[in-house]
């Protein structure tokens, strides 16, 4: 089922175009933005051909089921009990957390963020007037760990809100219930609000996701950002489910997308949502189970043959984060062997923080043979030789 590969190229795809641009070569293999390359599941497939034969494409509101489903959703996946009234619809995550900086703190107002950090979270700080404080994740032994101690240091300086990444993009970590309380304890007595990007929650590996929310104590502070768009492959779809225990919190977001003129989904978007949570379990476990057998074959593959790049252990998503630093190599001939001489476009690691140099992205949820052709390009072009 996912050792076929359709050719994107030529579809408007931003992946594929994309890395096309950036590569300037039509036989490029992308392994960058976070987007699967496989089918979604047949059962959203087939719901999606159904309302594209309805033939009539007009406005359509949240269905009453909607709330249900993403209700029966958390507590199925994360033993996480929901009021049906705290999910909220919005099409992006990214929006959401925009209009929730854009309403929940004033200009030059101070956010945290643990770096490296997936890049449109920093520019939604920035692009709004806020100020980025960054709270760098310790790398010890190939692993990354909050550190608290800055980050109290950081909060005592008057922080207003922090966007935490959970599972982590890009280092992998899915973070356990001792730092999740510890970082929720720390929001409380500085009275910070905790935005939880928790799009990649469905794409853990060795432990279960824990929903910051699930922590009692986050209740009246924490905006939980969720969506099957990762999970299921439907980003182009546009669904997310913003879950917002605070009352305050939640109806003044509900306000906000109105006056940002957000209000009906996009036809396809329920459907889809409904069809994955209600029926696409099985389709999910597959292709977890397909993810992790690409993790193992390209950590094994780059422990053989490039032995002077070391894969950082990850716990969730479908992204891997490699350690390139042994080579020495500045960020522009890194890119270079890439980009041009392998002809794989992948994220480069300083996009992501300035911690983030020397490292790179690899997103694995690509056929394993098309994998393998983008490691022996990399191989071939190995500017070490």
């Amino acid at each position: 089922m996912f050792n076929k590969f359709i050719d994107r190229r030529k579809t408007n795809s931003a992946k594929w175009e994309e890395a096309m641009n950036d590569t300037k070569s039509d036989d490029t293999i992308a392994l960058s933005v976070a987007e699967m390359d496989f089918r979604s599941s047949p059962e959203v497939v087939n719901k999606m051909v159904t309302a594209a034969n309805h033939g009539i494409y007009g406005y359509t509101n949240v269905s009453e089921s909607y709330y249900k489903v993403v209700q029966e959703w958390m507590k199925k996946s994360y033993d996480w009990e929901i009021s049906e009234e705290w999910i909220v619809f919005c099409p992006r995550i990214i929006q959401a957390i925009s209009l929730i900086i854009q309403n929940n703190t004033d200009k030059r107002d101070k956010i945290v963020i643990q770096t490296p950090l997936y890049s449109p979270l920093k520019n939604a700080i920035e692009i709004n007037d806020r100020t980025v404080v960054a709270n760098p994740l310790l790398y010890t032994n190939g692993r990354y760990e909050m550190n608290f101690k800055d980050l109290e240091n950081k909060f005592s300086s008057g922080v207003k809100a922090i966007i935490l990444c959970s599972p982590h993009n890009p280092v992998g970590r899915v973070w356990n219930k001792d730092e999740l309380l510890k970082l929720v304890e720390l929001c409380i007595q500085y009275n910070v609000l905790l935005i939880s990007d928790e799009v990649h929650a469905d794409f853990t590996f060795y432990k279960s996701h824990i929903p910051v929310g699930k922590v009692p104590a986050a209740k009246n502070n924490v905006i939980i950002c969720t969506s099957p768009a990762k999970t299921f492959n439907l980003p182009g779809l546009e669904v997310s489910n913003i879950i917002i225990p605070n009352q305050m919190l939640r109806e003044k977001f509900k306000y906000n997308l109105k006056q940002a003129g957000i209000f009906n989904p996009t036809y396809f978007a329920i459907p889809a949502l409904e069809q994955a949570y209600l029926y696409g379990e099985e389709w999910l476990l597959a292709v977890k189970k397909y993810v992790l057998e690409n993790y193992n074959f390209v950590k094994s593959y780059i422990h053989v043959n490039l032995p002077n790049l070391r894969v950082v252990q990850s716990e969730g998503t479908y992204l891997m984060w490699v350690d390139c630093s042994e080579l020495k190599l500045n960020e522009s001939d890194l890119k270079k062997w890439f980009f041009k001489d392998a002809r794989v476009a992948v994220s480069m690691g300083y996009s992501f923080g300035s911690n983030g140099k020397g490292f790179i992205r690899l997103n694995i949820a690509t056929p394993r043979k098309k994998l393998e052709e983008a490691l022996d390009r990399i191989l071939s072009s190995y500017p070490l030789k």
